[in-house]
């Protein structure tokens, strides 16, 4: 256990007088925060402002680790400087320890490397029947290679990318298909979800199935309004066609008081039920939930819209995880010409540097699963956790990342099986610092003080400046990233600290090393040459996504079309559902690409 010395006891006992904290107390924060930000604000009031030796700075971080009691906690820490090469601080640097969310940093850095930033995935409706007089006489297949943002995250609705292929469809005459809608998710071998998984959790929308193909997010939202007394409560779910077996228990009765309603599911695969009572003019109850099988959520939602539209499918729906069209072997370039199925309809996705944003900045599990197998597919020709994890582990190893004791069992972190040493997060953002897609790279991590990123280390020299991922699962914590100091010194680190017992301790004692850290300044004449070519602060690509603008209050499409370069007509060609004469606050747009060409 890290122990403080008499003398820092002394000087901390000063610094935390009763007249340091009585400015702080007088802040007009409301009080939880102010509780959990008081030791990273006294931090950044009390430091001293003389510059210091690394060694007096790692002395500095000793005693931020000294002030909190461990018990049997393990930690693996580093702090480098990226401009002299110096070890600032460590403890067990080389200690594989569970990392959580921290994974992504080598799943992102991996995939702008294997994949590229603008690197695409493809869905396809196929068919290897003939079509006669508008009717295609077999079984309609939808193909997918694995895209995560078929959603409104990323489009005007949650069915749109279907609504696309239907037009594509009626483009080609097709008003009825015989056969069965055939969802083909066979890109994927692996599981649906990884067995290191805490099995409490799945649930829940941050351990969605894993699978090629993929609609919002692979979770719906079930919504339970009372019905007639008597009668079982009304069950919707948010999107509809859930493809989800749901077993409704309940009762809808009256009487003032406060019965209870549950929805609950002890496995993914297993059905959903409805238990309890629910009063007469109560409030809805709402619970998102993950779908047990995404490819038949997806063939589900693909037939709603087909119908919609006025395309017939006569057939039933039936999903392929295993033996599907063998002859589309590559993403970028699939051999689909005949004899082999006919493409009838082709989606493109955003390109990955849009989706590599909210793998970090929101950690977003599904999304970086998805990137991680697909990795493990287009350069070892399986989509499982452990072609996908050789992917990855390969790709760090050659730029400069030691993997000796790198154990990677998942893309996203969930898994408590991962072990990565502080080293290796420390040594990848070196790697990516020193590469020609480090704009990229940085601009993909969250900033601390930044409201949706990481907001934390608000209104300190952190704020803007630091940033880090996040990593949090049962017992562990971790951030990892990169920091200016005062002299515009470039600090990489990592903290991780595993069986802990308190996070919230965890997390504080990370801010108040970030903070640290942003305000470290050497003595003159010791400070290093310093990168100062812009590439870690002006990102290569905008935080905003490529290929579309979301519009603003007061804007028109003639603003719009000026904005880009553009005419009125080309946004509208590439837009064929929009209202000319009717666009609102925070509506999508997609834009037409320059030099022609749709989104």
């Amino acid at each position: 256990m890290l122990r403080l010395s008499p003398r820092r006891r002394a000087e901390a006992s000063r610094r935390l007088s009763p007249l340091a904290v009585a400015p702080l107390a007088r802040m007009k924060i409301r009080r939880t925060v102010a509780l959990g930000w008081l030791a990273v604000l006294l931090l950044s009031l009390t430091t001293v402002a003389e510059a210091q030796s690394t060694e007096e700075l790692g002395s500095d971080l000793q005693e931020i680790f000294d002030g909190y009691r461990w018990g049997d906690a393990q930690w693996s820490a580093l702090v480098t400087s990226l401009d002299t090469g110096d070890t600032i601080f460590a403890i067990a640097p080389d200690a594989p320890l569970a990392p959580a969310s921290n994974v992504k940093l080598l799943t992102t850095a991996a995939a702008l490397h294997l994949l590229g930033p603008d690197f695409r995935f493809r869905t396809w409706l196929l068919s290897e029947a003939d079509i006669d007089d508008g009717v295609l006489l077999g079984d309609l297949v939808i193909y997918g290679t694995g895209d995560p943002g078929i959603s409104d995250r990323f489009y005007r609705s949650k069915d749109e990318v279907f609504q696309r292929l239907a037009d594509q469809l009626e483009t080609a005459g097709i008003h009825t298909v015989t056969g069965d809608l055939v969802a083909d998710a066979s890109y994927f071998d692996g599981p649906l979800r990884d067995e290191g998984w805490d099995s409490r959790d799945l649930n829940e929308h941050f351990t969605a199935g894993i699978s090629a193909l993929s609609y919002n997010e692979n979770v719906v939202s079930f919504r339970i309004r009372p019905g007639e007394p008597g009668e079982p409560p009304l069950v919707e779910t948010v999107p509809p066609h859930s493809a989800l077996v749901v077993e409704n228990a309940a009762e809808t009765v009256t009487g003032q008081a406060r019965p209870r309603l549950a929805i609950l599911r002890d496995d993914p695969l297993e059905p959903v039920r409805i238990v309890g009572r629910l009063r007469v003019g109560a409030r809805d109850v709402w619970r998102q939930m993950t779908v047990a099988v995404p490819a038949d959520f997806v063939a589900a939602s693909l037939r709603a819209t087909l119908e919609e539209r006025g395309i017939v499918v006569e057939g039933g729906d039936r999903s392929v995880v295993r033996g599907g069209f063998s002859t589309v072997p590559k993403l970028a370039a699939p051999a689909l010409g005949r004899p082999g199925p006919r493409i009838l309809a082709t989606h493109e996705s955003r390109p990955l540097i849009d989706y590599l944003h909210v793998v970090n900045k929101e950690s977003h599990n599904l999304l970086a699963e998805l990137i991680f197998r697909t990795m493990g597919r287009v350069t070892e020709g399986e989509g499982t956790p452990q072609a996908a994890a050789t992917a990855v582990l390969r790709t760090l190893h050659e730029i400069g990342v030691d993997t000796t004791n790198l154990v990677q069992r998942d893309g996203s972190g969930l898994s408590g099986r991962n072990r990565i040493p502080a080293g290796a997060f420390v040594q990848t953002v070196e790697a990516m610092s020193d590469g020609p897609l480090w704009g990229e790279y940085w601009a993909t991590l969250p900033r601390a003080g930044t409201r949706y990123e990481l907001g934390r280390m608000y209104r300190t020299a952190a704020a803007g400046n630091l940033r880090a991922k996040t990593g949090t699962i049962r017992g562990v914590s971790a951030l990892s990233g990169m920091v200016r100091s005062r002299d515009g010194e470039r600090l990489a680190f990592s903290l991780i600290v595993n069986d802990s017992p308190s996070q919230t301790r965890a997390k504080r004692l990370e801010n108040q090393v970030g903070v640290r850290l942003a305000e470290f300044k050497r003595p003159d004449g010791q400070v290093p040459p310093l990168v100062s070519d812009g590439r870690d602060d002006t990102p290569v690509r905008s935080t905003a996504f490529s290929d579309r603008h979301r519009v603003s209050r007061g804007e028109s499409l003639s603003t719009i079309a000026l904005r880009y370069g553009v005419s009125v007509d080309d946004i509208l060609d590439v837009n064929p559902r929009m209202e000319a004469n009717r666009i609102i606050a925070g509506q999508w747009l997609e834009l037409p690409r320059r030099g022609g060409g749709g989104p």
